[in-house]
């Protein structure tokens, strides 16, 4: 038998240079190695170059093959380094891009000096170049407060931000169109320094105009106008602005608040402040529930409506029930008066079981209040009728029609968590036979709070109190103008409101009062703090009959959306026993 060899066909030979194909494809080739490159640069450099060079970034870049595409790979490697290193204020650096062993790339960067501000020269134009003392003033204020100073290593970052930052000095008052005319850093190598020149153009002095209110629907359009700070004819202040719509912001009628004026220096002699708000929903409803170890377990509901009758009025009305206190409360309050001034009237059913006195208030009266900056006055007038039945002694009434004052200052910096600051809180008041009171009596309170920052962390705190209520005698004078002490956030180591006038089962409260308080609190993570405290106090009938009680003890805190919250663990020394104390812990 013959055997004929076997020709490959044409469909083979096809199939056989495609898999050939493909084989070369996937071939490894030195072409295609991934690029590494070590690098070697001072650690004032190091971190914004691996950060940004391509070449330490991209760890599959092939390696080139070609001689030219390496040439290519190291210009473009110095200049990137070049152009880093010069936004730092390095303009003479000496790079080094090596091949090492093996296919492996050594990156070496020099930077040099760096260029410090040898001089620097700020020119205006525009209206703030006129002669006046106050446009004197100001050129000269702004010169002095220029954030790129001669000496200072110049930054492009930095470069930029003293330019905004003299633009904003400019704009931010009067001149509203203000810009930068030119700006220029000259830089020399040789000597390491660099001039730099910066003319604002400050344009014409602005003036407001009228105020045009977009996104009002359900609201009443006087609504802003009675809320308004801003005045036509006044000078243009970026503050005053953002003041104005923090206060609207701020209002439970409004989602949203912008604030703004058109740029446009042919609208500088009465320039319309826009306001564009967007109405909340007016209606709320309410549930709410928590614990302290002053009134034990407590819920509440609450109803809300702050467009009451289409007037922009703002109802608020719920029901609280503690273990130990109970209440039930309407207030309105009315949109604020143009002079700033806001009032609201109330009324108010509350009954309490502490310490053996069991009380019942009902309340009507009248507030007006005012915020300015950090500080908030109110006056107000307010009738009562109270009900007494201490245990062991024979039950009583009292009326009066007071008159009280408050004045608080609150000076933090963080009104919910505060670590730096004060807090002063003042109340003057009283009421008298001739005008619906059963009692003469004055009542004068003051309450300080000091809080100073130790470290990076932690805070001390230190707070005192002191009151007085000049009368002949206490009977008449309703518990509300009387003191009682004790508790969380007062004396702790004693019960809620437990130091006081003692009379047959019950605390009553006294004509005088004096409490002290240190705290350290140690946060040892940022959401996590221990406490050490000493507190001291005591309320009585009169100055001699002032028995300080000491308490003192640890806690712990933990930072909740709604402040720090306290659990301490005090000794009262007089009591001689271990009491737990859980509120939230601002001092307020």
């Amino acid at each position: 038998m013959t055997v004929r060899p076997v020709r490959p066909t044409a469909r083979v030979l096809c199939a056989f240079a495609v898999v050939a194909m493909l084989l070369f494809v996937h071939l490894p080739s030195r072409a295609q190695d991934s690029l590494q490159v070590e690098l070697v640069a001072p650690e004032a450099v190091r971190p914004l170059l691996e950060q940004h060079l391509r070449v330490l970034r991209r760890a599959d870049q092939p390696i080139p093959e070609a001689r030219a595409d390496r040439i290519a790979m190291m210009r473009r490697t110095r200049q990137e380094v070049a152009d880093l290193l010069a936004t730092e204020g390095y303009f003479r650096p000496e790079v080094r891009l090596e091949r090492q062993a093996r296919g492996r790339w050594r990156l070496t960067v020099e930077p040099g000096t760096r260029a410090t501000i040898s001089e620097v020269r700020i020119d205006f134009e525009g209206h703030l170049t006129e002669p006046g003392a106050e446009r004197e003033r100001r050129r000269a204020l702004l010169r002095e407060d220029w954030a790129l100073p001669v000496g200072q290593p110049f930054r492009q970052a930095d470069w930029d931000a003293a330019k905004q930052r003299l633009l904003d000095g400019v704009a931010l008052r009067d001149y509203a169109a203000a810009r930068i005319a030119a700006s220029r850093a000259e830089v020399d190598p040789e000597r390491a320094s660099v001039r730099v020149t910066v003319t604002v153009d400050s344009g014409p002095p602005f003036v407001l105009g009228p105020i045009v209110v977009t996104g009002i629907d359900r609201l009443p359009a006087s609504f802003i106008e009675r809320h308004g700070t801003l005045q036509p004819g006044e000078r243009f202040d970026q503050e005053r602005l953002l003041a104005f719509q923090g206060l609207l912001q701020n209002a439970p009628q409004f989602a949203s608040v912008v604030v703004d004026i058109e740029r446009d220096p042919a609208l500088a002699a009465a320039v319309p402040v826009r306001v564009q708000v967007t109405e909340a929903s007016s209606r709320h409803l309410s549930f709410g529930g928590g614990y302290s170890t002053n009134t034990g377990a407590r819920v509440e509901v609450n109803w809300r409506d702050v467009n009451l009758r289409g007037r922009g009025w703002e109802l608020s009305t719920g029901l609280r029930i503690e273990q130990l206190r109970q209440s039930m409360y309407a207030d309105v309050f009315f949109p604020p008066a143009r002079a700033g001034h806001r009032y609201s009237v109330g009324a108010l059913i509350n009954t309490s079981d502490i310490e053996g006195l069991r009380t019942t208030v009902q309340a009507v009266g009248a507030t007006r209040s005012r915020q300015r900056g950090d500080i908030e006055t109110a006056i107000a007038l307010r009738y009562q009728h109270e009900s007494l039945r201490p245990e062991g002694l024979r039950a009583s009434s009292r009326n009066a029609l007071t008159a009280n004052w408050s004045w608080i200052q609150r000076k933090v910096d963080d009104v919910l968590d505060p670590r730096t600051g004060y807090v002063l809180h003042v109340e003057l008041g009283g009421g008298a036979r001739a005008a619906l009171s059963d009692q003469d009596f004055f009542r004068s309170y003051g309450r300080y709070v000091h809080y100073q920052p130790v470290g990076e962390r932690d805070v001390f705190i230190a707070r005192a109190e002191l009151g007085a209520t000049l009368a002949e005698r206490r009977d008449g004078i309703p518990q509300d103008f009387l003191f009682r002490t004790g508790g969380a956030q007062s004396v702790r180591g004693y019960p809620f409101q437990s130091l006081g006038v003692q009379e047959g089962g019950a605390v009553l409260g006294g004509r005088f009062l004096g409490t002290a308080s240190a705290e350290y609190v140690r946060w040892f993570r940022p959401q996590w703090g221990v406490a050490a405290f000493v507190d001291a106090g005591d309320a009585a009938d009169d100055r001699a009959s002032l028995d300080i009680k000491l308490g003192y003890g640890l806690g712990a805190r933990w930072r909740s959306p709604a402040g720090p919250l306290a659990l301490d663990l005090a000794y009262g020394h007089q009591d001689q026993r271990l009491r737990l104390h859980f509120a939230i812990a601002i001092a307020f």
